[in-house]
């Protein structure tokens, strides 16, 4: 059985690829469809400067690496849980299992954050996206997910 301290481990590295792939799907979304490659991350840093940071369009400390910060921290997070209730299943490493698996951990946490979270806590990069790109994000998250996973398992 997996233990917390294995899960957070390999939940670290599955989290950086959730985090990464996302992170560009965000970035190319934001640009293709909003004229900004950096707002949607820049949203993201609502939770700690407020509304004005859904409006932020360029690059900056302030929003951008707290934005990215902020969605590096929440995907490792889900990325721990997912390696902690999926490990065994993960550890046959089936592609397609793994696949089916995060794609599973990408839509719990879309429903969490949209559906259970408060509005001060949610993604903020909804503010600069349509829904079909915010499912693309989701979808780039659950790759990452699956990538990173198969990845720390590789012989």
């Amino acid at each position: 059985m997996d233990t917390w301290k294995s899960a957070t481990q390999r939940g670290l590295v599955s989290g950086a690829t959730a985090s990464l792939l996302s992170s560009a799907a965000l970035a190319a979304l934001g640009k293709a469809t909003d004229g900004s490659s950096f707002g949607p991350t820049n949203a993201i840093s609502h939770w700690i400067w407020g509304e004005k940071a859904a409006h932020r369009d360029g690059a900056s400390l302030r929003y951008t690496l707290t934005g990215y910060l902020i969605h590096h921290a929440s995907a490792t997070f889900w990325a721990v849980l997912f390696e902690r209730l999926m490990g065994r299943q993960l550890d046959r490493k089936d592609p397609i299992a793994t696949l089916q698996a995060a794609t599973a951990a990408s839509a719990v946490a879309c429903f969490v954050d949209y559906q259970m979270t408060p509005e001060r806590l949610k993604p903020g990069y909804e503010k600069r996206l349509s829904q079909p790109s915010l499912a693309l994000v989701y979808g780039a998250f659950g790759l990452g997910l699956a990538a990173g996973a198969l990845l720390i398992r590789r012989d």
